[in-house]
């Protein structure tokens, strides 16, 4: 029987009769376009993370893009960032108009190394994007200390964080403002795409609030020119039945994390994920760096055991982004982690045989390859 990376059929199975409740609810009222639904998500988010605004928009990328925009950041702008993430990160910034500047990552977490943080720091600096990948947060210690100094705005792309924490504080709280994703393969994920901008700044929510409904603050009153970034409401009634479980499947992410730790961290040629002391990783991905990845990939595809590479391609050597001058060798760290990772399922439904199944897979590779 295949293993998929994750299985959002399970998910659903085990809450489907809450799940078809309230979309049948929606479906009843014919109210798509915001709604109760969209606002009480909006209140529970904002009290599970312990933040004051959440503004749910139609995309994670759109909450990036649209705290840029009422953050101000736009051309001649530069936005520090890593060159290991998804692109929305990078592409965000540069669909406003700015420039991304990368620097490299810390080969343990994947995260923004911030010891260089502040050689990339220029008059043209606006703000930090920490980036908390693959659900552990960046050592924001770190970061602020850049951005005090300087005086940055600091947004968090928490896509693949809700949920964790940095010396206690809940991930998308720990900056200016940050950036959730509910695409359907995340801890906590839509029936398609949605995202929210979660902030402490009332301001800066409120504007993000105009800006998702095209600028207009009464019917047809435009203050700003914005776009078309709603939440709709069904993906906000089937995120809130799904709300009420994300500590529960956290705590199964970790449990599948810590059983796959047990069997790999003897083993000397894989380099399991490390959880930084203080921190509380929720695990949207268990990544593992493992020699001769790509024929442990295709061993694992060929056994019908899902898993992916995130992500082959730094940034910086991404087509699109030639004209910023960066060449390979810039990031090294980064660049040798798209050679060497490998995410294995890690889901909450995921069952202990089928865990059993890919360690010994991995370990036959190893046997093999050595």
């Amino acid at each position: 029987m295949s293993i998929p990376l994750v299985d959002l059929r399970a998910q659903y199975c085990a809450i489907k009769n809450e799940i078809d409740q309230v979309v049948a609810e929606i479906f009843e009222e014919q109210r798509f376009i915001g709604g109760h639904h969209v606002t009480s998500l909006e209140q529970e988010i904002a009290a599970y993370a312990n933040v004051n605004y959440a503004v749910g928009v139609a995309s994670g990328t759109d909450a990036l893009l649209l705290t840029f925009r009422a953050a101000g950041i736009g051309p001649g702008d530069e936005v520090i960032t890593s060159p290991f993430t998804f692109f929305a990160t990078a592409g965000a910034i540069v669909n406003v108009g700015a420039k991304p500047v990368f620097v490299d990552i810390d080969p343990r977490t994947f995260n923004i190394n911030t010891d260089l943080l502040e050689q990339a720091v220029t008059p043209r600096t606006r703000a930090i994007v920490p980036v908390h990948l693959f659900g552990q947060c960046a050592d924001m210690d770190g970061v602020w200390q850049v951005a005090r100094k300087y005086n940055l705005m600091v947004i968090e792309d928490a896509a693949q964080s809700l949920g964790a924490a940095f010396h206690g504080q809940c991930a998308g709280t720990l900056g200016d403002a940050a950036a959730v994703s509910f695409f359907p393969s995340k801890n906590l994920g839509g029936a398609g795409d949605g995202g929210m901008v979660l902030t402490n700044d009332a301001d800066l929510a409120e504007k993000v609030r105009l800006l998702r409904n095209h600028g207009q603050d009464t019917s047809y009153k435009h203050v700003f020119v914005g776009t078309n970034s709603r939440l709709d409401a069904l993906q906000a009634g089937v995120l809130r039945v799904k709300l009420k479980y994300l500590p529960q499947w956290t705590e199964q992410r970790r449990s599948h994390a810590a059983y796959y730790t047990q069997h790999f961290q003897h083993i000397e040629q894989i380099k399991c994920p490390v959880e930084q002391e203080r921190t509380y990783h929720v695990y949207n991905q268990y990544t593992i760096r493992v020699p001769r990845r790509d024929d442990a990939l295709a061993r694992l595809r060929q056994r019908e055991i899902g898993c992916a590479v995130y992500y082959p391609i730094p940034l910086h050597l991404q087509p699109c982004f030639r004209e910023l001058g960066y060449r390979k060798g810039d990031f090294p760290e980064a660049e040798k982690a798209s050679l060497e990772v490998l995410s294995i399922p890690v889901y909450p439904e995921l069952q202990r045989h089928q865990q059993d199944e890919i360690i010994e897979n991995i370990q036959q590779h190893l046997t093999d390859v050595t």
